[in-house]
């Protein structure tokens, strides 16, 4: 499974195109850098197209680059971007004709979610160069409420109750666990107090915690630096350093030597310092009489600043405010960014992904979802640069491994950094998201994973190519399906709309509330339904769709004149994606697209290459698409060479995939124009909502939505009947993985090599079998997760390592929507069979002391 996205994403030239990647616990994807123009394509442009810098609120949210001062902000700088198209008036610029060109943001976002990364919604990353800023936005989740004239009557008796039936739900600040939380963590069996889970004075088990590229999480498990995350999350990684000649994919990967392992320029981890509330200060900047846009550009303004303030004070740090219940509060962190980070140890994808896509979101599961990284640092354990005179970090904090496994009814706590959860999203946004986002990628990425997978199955060169595109993609499609059916089986509208009817119910005898805010509401989700579900089938089929486009965007947007690092990373990315383009691929995939896409949205938004296919090759979309192939430079190494070279001799505005490429853009402006005012309407009515939702329950302490930052979930290890009959055992085994390979036997998502084969039939397990002397695999909790969990650390009582969370269950995929206690659980992949597999498997002893230098074991 994989890592994030709510209702938004980035609209523009990405300079590194990516389907939204989420996992279970956040597959993920892959980093992504601040949507900037850059000063050359500024001029490229001049001339022929007009240069409008925005982030479209359907997209995602991101920080544009046109100064905004504010009134008695003197010196501020933000992004003109209001959310969406609707720009305030110091910053709009009109298109003069219809060739006009919206902002060139570096990455475009679709929706994610991921296993332990249920439905969200990827973010930018908050990052400063030469990594990128992405800042996840959440809500807040609609509890359950009961009617108004109980509520004053059985309040009290309502909240006890919660507490003590639903204690594991929630995503909690570790900084700021309120009373009642750590109690009920008290009662339910936590032998650790706050200030040893976190504090910024001395070291806690936060400092073991890591967001791992921004996409995923992980734990410092040594102290040399090691770092536990899920398979998925290095797959990337793992996929540029493999070739047919040495697939560590298929055949696995172990660094016998510290010179061995192998460098990833692309990857970071990021390390929390600390966290302060700025809620005053930000909102300082409203003012009662400023529009939704002038609203959002005034806080934008004032979390910029907050950020530069840490960075200008200390370069080795990273500022961040992100918003917190909907923009009711707003807390800065810290953070501290490590770019060495090189792969150690990667398992066979036939354990580290065994089942695949079968088993996708599935319990029970078999899988191995764990791989091994080190983060370097200078001779002062500072953060620096890739160097081959780096050495290995020394961590404030390191998790220890517990080999004494864990019982049904054990407590268990996950930290990571889940992406964004939904759940004060209105039932109007739901139903919404069903349809359009979620609907346009199942039935458009359907049609492009199918001719991936069948090329992938005829070559090992183009499945070392596609295969983490492909399990990034996959990943989201299987999510979107399983949400669309749990919010179906689940009733999750119905649900909502209950509780929307109480709430109209307490504002109705709630003087001073605003009674049309469902109705305003609802009518504006109304107003831009036609565009956003044809914007929705537009970002799959065309801005997540063939490559050669996202080349070409990454292209349009790269700026020569950029610093040195930025520069050298950027052209990486674009070679790499080259030598990861097969032309005969990526044209079958084109042509499907273009139908998938003209057969599913109305024609008034079909882009005007239609009208070319019409006219000048009867109708016929592959004759375009090869047409459009074979004359552009961007599809051939001597066009690559000709635009890294800066050859003057090739115009690059008169390439044939360039001009495309502004015209798509364009049409997304347009979309994006039309939903302007009813996307600035919802923006306001679901922020609004909150608040109410809040005001109504003022006595209850809400947990804030998911938003990218670090978050406390607990719950106990358990099972759970998803249905009459069935009843699942909260650990799998060895035994477990036999069975399925005789089942599918011929099934290549099941296969195992013949030396991991006689290896789990000999049973020589060892300190890591349980007190059966059964091998553990996997196991189950309700702890809370969501997309960007996927490699999350999920501890015992006492803070020591029981395994990483790499997925969720298939029955409650629209957990990031609504809480369901029965059946939601976070999967997660035993430390002991980690151990076990870089031991037995591995045979790297190196590793095995550095990991547990005296470990006896535990059932001796």
């Amino acid at each position: 499974m994989k890592p994030l996205f709510t209702k938004n994403g980035v609209v523009g030239f990405p300079s590194s195109m990516y389907s939204p990647t989420t996992s279970p616990c956040g597959y993920s994807s892959s980093r992504k850098e601040e949507s900037r123009v850059s000063p050359a394509f500024r001029k490229r442009l001049k001339g022929r197209k007009q240069l409008l810098t925005a982030t479209p609120n359907y997209l995602q949210k991101s920080t544009s680059t046109t100064p905004l001062l504010l009134e008695g902000q003197r010196g501020v700088s933000v992004a003109c971007d209001d959310g969406s198209f609707s720009f305030p008036k110091e910053c709009r610029r009109l298109l003069a004709q219809r060739d006009g060109v919206v902002g060139f943001p570096s990455s475009v976002y679709l929706p994610t979610t991921s296993p332990c990364g249920y439905s969200s919604f990827r973010k930018e990353e908050s990052r400063v160069s030469p990594a990128s800023r992405k800042r996840l936005k959440g809500r807040k989740q609609v509890s359950s409420t009961i009617p108004f004239i109980m509520k004053l009557l059985l309040l009290a008796l309502l909240l006890l109750l919660a507490l003590a039936a639903r204690a594991d739900e929630g995503m909690w600040m570790p900084g700021n666990l309120n009373r009642q939380t750590g109690k009920v963590m008290k009662s339910m069996g936590l032998k650790m107090s706050p200030r040893e889970l976190y504090s910024e004075k001395r070291p806690s088990l936060k400092d073991a915690v890591v967001s791992f590229g921004g996409f995923c999480s992980g734990v410092v498990v040594s102290e040399q630096g090691l770092v536990f995350t899920n398979h998925h999350c290095g797959f990337s990684a793992i996929q540029q350093h493999s070739a047919v000649g040495h697939d560590y994919l298929r055949d696995g990967f172990v660094a016998r030597s510290r010179e061995e392992e192998l460098p990833n320029p692309e990857l970071y981890v990021r390390f929390l310092l600390r966290q302060e509330e700025v809620t005053e200060r930000v909102l300082s900047a409203v003012r009662p009489e400023m529009d939704e846009s002038a609203r959002t550009s005034a806080i934008d303004s004032v979390r910029y600043l907050i950020g530069q303030e840490v960075m200008e004070a200390d370069s080795t740090l990273v500022g961040v405010v992100d918003a917190y219940y909907g923009g009711s509060e707003f807390w800065l962190s810290v953070y501290q960014d490590f770019n060495d980070v090189r792969l150690v140890f990667a398992p066979p994808s036939s354990i580290g992904k065994f089942g695949w896509d079968t088993d996708n979101w599935e319990w029970p599961r078999h899988t191995g979802d764990f791989s091994v990284f080190r983060i370097y640092a200078d001779r002062e354990n500072r953060p620096a640069d890739y160097s081959p005179d780096n050495v290995p970090y020394r961590p404030r904090y390191v998790a220890p491994i517990s080999l004494e496994g864990y019982s049904e009814g054990d407590f268990c706590m996950t930290m990571g950094y889940p992406g964004s959860t939904e759940r004060y999203l209105s039932s109007y946004g739901i139903r919404e998201m069903v349809s359009n986002r979620n609907q346009a990628m199942i039935d458009v990425r359907g049609v492009k994973q199918a001719i991936w997978k069948r090329a992938m199955e005829q070559s090992d060169t183009i499945r070392i190519k596609y295969a983490s595109k492909y399990d990034e993609s996959s990943n989201y499609w299987k999510n979107s399906i399983g949400v669309n059916r749990a919010v179906q089986k689940l009733k999750v509208l119905e649900k909502k709309r209950r509780t929307e009817q109480e709430l109209l119910s307490w504002m109705r005898h709630n003087p001073g509330e605003e009674l049309q805010l469902l109705t305003d509401l609802e009518l504006a989700y109304r107003n831009r339904s036609r565009a956003n579900h044809a914007f929705s089938y537009f970002v799959e089929a065309f801005l997540n769709g063939p490559e050669l486009i996202q080349q070409a965007w990454s292209i349009l947007n790269f700026d020569f004149e950029g610093d040195e690092r930025s520069v050298t990373a950027g052209l990486k990315e674009i070679v790499e994606r080259y030598k990861n383009l097969d032309p005969e691929i990526d044209k079958e995939v084109f042509t499907a697209l273009l139908g998938e896409y003209r057969n599913r949205v109305d024609s008034l938004y079909l882009p005007p290459l239609y009208h070319t296919i019409r006219t000048d090759y009867n109708g016929n979309l592959r004759a375009y698409v090869d047409t459009l192939y074979a004359h552009t430079r961007l599809a051939t190494v001597d066009g690559l060479r000709l635009f890294l070279e800066r050859d003057t001799t090739y115009s690059l505005l008169d390439d044939p995939a360039i001009s495309l490429s502004i015209d798509l853009l364009t049409q997304a402006f347009e979309m994006n124009l039309e939903m302007q005012q009813p996307n600035a309407l919802v923006e306001r009515g679901e922020r609004l909502l909150t608040a109410t939702l809040r005001r109504m329950y003022a006595d209850r302490r809400f947990y804030p939505d998911a938003n990218g930052t670090m978050r406390l979930s607990f719950g106990t290890v358990c099972g759970y009947t998803p249905f009459d009959g069935a009843t699942y055992h909260f650990r799998t085994t060895t035994q477990g993985i036999l069975e399925k390979v005789r089942t599918h036997a011929g099934d290549p998502d099941f296969a195992l090599q013949p030396d991991i084969l006689r290896l789990l039939r000999s049973d020589a397990f060892g300190r890591y079998a349980d007190r059966d002397g059964l091998m553990p695999v996997c196991f189950i909790s309700n702890n809370d997760i969501t997309g960007g969990n996927s490699g999350s650390a999920m501890f015992d009582a006492r803070g020591r390592l029981l395994g990483l969370a790499f997925d969720g269950n298939w029955e409650a995929m629209s957990s990031d929507l609504l809480y369901e206690p029965r059946t939601q659980r976070c999967i997660g992949v035993d430390v002991r069979y980690i151990l076990f597999i870089i031991e037995k498997w591995g045979a790297a002893t190196r590793l095995m002391e550095e990991l547990l230098p005296t470990s006896p074991s535990p059932h001796s």
